[in-house]
């Protein structure tokens, strides 16, 4: 490697850093640059695992700085040290790889070592653990289910990345149950259900994150019943994750419930005060930035409902540092949260389900299924309301967070609960402590559409 390699990889570092502070990780300083030949740029990672996430996920980023550095424009080759072997830097620049010849990049920020463990994960993770440190073994399948945003797509990344680095020339396949449906669709079209079944049931381990979106697809869910089974039978790993327990996805078959059953079952919870200022400050180092105690004693207080909206505040904070060129304080982080906590001017989607079904002791799963009980269709109404007044979302946007339902079920559920508010003490006194828990004041959007509802009733007769 030469001197003037160096100085653009470093140069393009320091582009980076500058420019993209909350792409950055720490260990983009191992990665090294090993030659500059024909407008690419060749840089030699730790594995396999690295340089996939690099092609799927920087390779722009990387060029956008290269090219930047150079004042021409230069691409970036991630190359492994088996690469070493058999590519030149020019091939492997257009070569885009992934884990299992289509499966989903796994991503090296997503190990153990960086899964913060609380009383609300516990079980999940010293499951997840076994299954790695004895795939096949140990609770085969494991399911591990939770609310959106509190770890599942890391926990279960980590246990394919332990396995990937413990048994070496082992057969593992990630990927979402979107894309399992997807390639499902794509291969019964073009005749290639041998290709299919060959890429799922010809390895190790199956990984597959969000397992519930099988709800509703017969045939989809008929092959991979099949899958399971011949997967089983061999003693092949299984590894899933969804939204809701087996027994409460809605529309899912009753076999596949009892399948999902047969090893061992996880939740995982909404993590408590401290594990959030833990994972606040993890969070930190992964993107190098170091957040002081009290920096996520604030977070943590007014962000409570997941982990993605904890990234959120992040994200900004380490943006609003790096404009002030100064490190994170209190200051930044109080007004960083302004955007994500109660008190905030727009609530979310999350924070009005999660106040509703707290309320009404119900769950998320129950409010995205069929049922059609009092104890369900109330607090359901109520969250489709509340979100039309709160929030920006249209009304397909709204009926697709509970099931799926279409604008005209939504629209019910507004008119409903107006007339309701008026006429049942007790659903306006939860509608208003729902209203003080959002913000404590209708926001002044909420009679533009007021009005709206009532128009559209009024024109639909």
């Amino acid at each position: 490697m030469s001197d003037a390699v160096s100085t653009v990889w470093e140069e393009a570092l320091d582009y980076l850093r500058r420019t993209r502070p909350n792409d950055c990780r720490p260990w983009f300083d191992a990665i090294v640059p090993v030659s500059l030949e024909a407008g690419v740029l060749g840089a030699l990672v730790e594995d396999d695992v690295h340089r996939d996430f690099l092609r799927e996920h920087a390779r722009e980023m990387f060029k956008d700085a290269a090219s930047s550095v150079t004042g021409h424009m230069t691409t970036v080759s991630f190359l492994a040290v088996d690469d070493l072997k058999d590519e030149t830097p020019v091939v492997a620049a257009t070569a885009r790889r992934s884990p299992g010849e289509g499966g989903l990049t796994l991503t090296p920020d997503y190990t153990f070592d960086h899964f913060i463990v609380g009383p609300g994960n516990r079980l999940a993770h010293a499951a997840a653990v076994a299954v790695a440190d004895n795939p096949g073994g140990a609770y085969n399948p494991i399911f591990i289910h939770g609310d959106v945003g509190l770890g599942k797509t890391h926990l279960l990344q980590a246990t394919c990345l332990r396995i990937m680095q413990r048994f070496d020339g082992i057969r593992l396949f990630y990927t979402s149950c979107e894309g399992f449906v997807s390639r499902f669709i794509e291969d019964v079209q073009a005749g290639r259900m041998a290709e299919f079944r060959h890429t799922f049931r010809d390895v190790d381990v199956l990984a597959i994150d969000d397992i519930h979106f099988l709800a509703k697809r017969d045939r989809t869910q008929e092959e991979f019943f099949h899958t399971f089974n011949a997967l089983y039978q061999l003693q092949k790993q299984i590894i899933l994750s969804s939204d809701a327990p087996p027994d409460e996805i809605p529309d899912l078959e009753a076999r596949l419930v009892s399948r999902f059953q047969w090893g061992l079952v996880a939740g995982m919870d909404t993590p408590g005060f401290d594990p959030r200022v833990e994972i606040i400050k993890e969070k930190g180092r992964l993107r190098g930035l170091s957040v002081p105690d009290d920096v996520a004693c604030v977070i943590a207080e007014r962000v409570s409902s997941n982990i993605r909206e904890l990234e959120g505040v992040l994200t900004k904070i380490q943006l609003q540092a790096a404009l002030a060129g100064k490190e994170p304080d209190v200051e930044l982080a109080r007004e960083a949260v302004g955007d994500f906590g109660p008190a905030a001017s727009r609530p979310t989607m999350d924070a009005i389900i999660r106040y509703v079904t707290d309320h009404y002791g119900v769950r998320v799963s129950e409010l995205q299924s069929k049922k059609r009980s009092r104890s369900v269709t109330v607090p359901r109404q109520i969250c489709m309301y509340l979100a039309r007044t709160y929030t920006d979302h249209s009304l397909g946007e709204i009926g697709g967070f509970f099931g799926g339902r279409d604008h005209t079920t939504v629209m019910h559920a507004i008119r409903t609960i107006e007339e309701k508010r008026g006429a049942n003490a007790d659903i306006r006194g939860s509608v208003e402590k729902f209203e003080r828990q959002l913000g404590g004041r209708q926001p002044t959007w909420a009679a533009g559409r007021r009005a709206e509802s009532r128009s559209t009733r009024n024109s639909m007769g």
